[in-house]
C-alpha cells in the first residue's frame, strides 16, 4: 500500500523526487531536492501557511494561508505563485479532486469544507460536515471526500456527486490527519488525543481497528505494507504493520514532526519536522533515518506535499 495522492487526471509523469514543505514561521514553501538533499527555492506566500495538496500530475501544489484566509496555486515548474483564491474562516486542511477541477479547503473554525474552482478561483459549493475538520483526502475515483472532524472525533464521508455527507464514522479522540490507500477503501486517521491510528472501512462504512501509536499523533503515510504516524509530542515517526496491525518500532526524528509521504523516486518516507526547521528521510525498510535536511522555517507541509 502507498500514499494515495490527490491531483488532477491527467497521466502520472516521470516524478521528481522533490518535496514542497509550507514554512509557517517562514511565510513560504521551501522547495527541496530530496535526491541531492538540498534546497531548491524559498516561494514566497504569506499568511501563515500551513496545509498543502499537490495535483496527480504535480505541475500545481495548493497552500492553505489561515491567518490571510486565501489559497495560494503554486505553478511547480516555475516554482511562482499564479492565483489566489479565497478562502474565508479558518482554511487549513486541503485536497485536490483527482480530475483537477475541484480544490476543497477545510475550514477549522466551522463545520463545513469548501469546494473551490481553481481556474475561476471562486467557491463552488460549502459541504456540512463534523466540528473543526482539518486533514482530508479524495478517493481516487473523485467520488468521495474524507474528512477528519477533529471536535467530532469522526471522519466525515462526503458523496460528491450529491454535495453532502452520506457517513459519519466514530474514530478516536481530536482525529487530525487522514490518509487513503491506493484502491480508496481503507482511511487511516491519526487521533491527536487518544494516541491512536484509526483504521476505517470506507466500503462498511466502520471502524475496524485502533492501534496504539505515540505521543500526539498528526499525520499518517503509508509504504510497505505499513502505516507511520508523526507524534509530535514524541517527536517520532510510529512504524506499524499493516498485516499484523502492530507497531513494529518508534523511530526518533525532529521536534514536533507533522507532515509526511512517500516520495517513489528515493524510496523514502519524507517527514516534516515543525520544530527543528528539517525533513528526515527515513528507509521504510530498515526503519533508519538515513538523512535530515534543513527545510526553511518552522516546516508543516500537512498534506501531499511529494512531487
Amino acid at each position: 500500500m502507498f500514499l494515495a495522492l490527490a491531483g488532477c487526471g491527467r497521466p502520472h509523469p516521470r516524478r521528481l523526487g522533490e518535496a514542497f514543505l509550507t514554512d509557517q514561521d517562514g511565510n513560504a514553501v521551501t522547495v527541496v531536492d530530496l535526491v541531492h538533499r538540498h534546497v531548491l527555492a524559498t516561494i514566497p506566500v504569506g499568511g501563515k501557511p500551513a496545509g498543502i495538496a499537490m495535483s496527480r500530475d504535480g505541475s500545481r501544489a495548493y497552500v492553505t494561508s489561515p491567518s490571510t484566509q486565501y489559497v495560494s496555486i503554486i505553478d511547480t515548474a516555475s516554482r511562482k505563485v499564479v492565483r489566489t483564491m479565497p478562502a474565508p474562516g479558518g482554511p487549513l486542511g486541503i485536497a485536490v479532486a483527482p480530475d483537477g477541477k475541484r480544490v476543497f479547503v477545510a475550514d477549522w473554525y466551522a463545520s463545513r469544507v469548501l469546494e473551490l474552482n481553481p481556474e475561476t478561483g471562486a467557491t463552488s459549493r460549502i459541504l456540512a460536515v463534523g466540528q473543526s475538520p482539518s486533514g482530508m483526502a479524495v478517493t481516487p475515483d473523485g467520488r468521495s471526500l474524507v474528512v477528519a472532524d477533529r471536535l467530532s472525533n469522526a471522519i466525515s464521508l462526503v458523496d460528491l456527486r450529491q454535495g453532502r455527507e452520506v457517513a459519519r464514522i466514530a474514530v478516536g479522540k481530536h482525529p487530525f490527519g487522514v490518509t487513503l490507500d491506493t484502491s480508496g477503501r481503507f482511511a487511516y486517521v491519526a487521533n491527536v488525543e487518544s494516541n491512536s491510528l484509526s483504521i476505517v472501512d470506507l466500503a462498511a462504512r466502520r471502524k475496524v481497528a485502533d492501534i496504539g501509536v505515540g505521543s500526539h499523533p498528526y499525520a499518517v503515510g503509508l509504504a510497505n505494507d505499513r502505516a507511520f504516524t508523526t507524534d509530535e509530542l514524541g517527536s517520532t515517526v510510529t512504524a506499524v504493520d499493516l498485516s499484523s496491525r502492530k507497531v513494529l518500532t518508534h523511530i526518533s526524528v525532529g521536534d514536533y514532526p507533522e507532515g509526511i509521504g512517500l516520495d517513489p523516486v528515493t524510496g523514502l518516507v519524507v517527514v516534516a519536522n515543525w520544530f527543528s526547521d528539517t525533513a528526515s528521510l527515513i528507509d521504510p525498510k530498515s526503519l533508519r533515518v538515513v538523512g535530515t535536511i534543513p527545510a526553511g522555517s518552522s516546516p508543516r507541509a500537512f498534506g501531499t506535499f511529494l512531487r
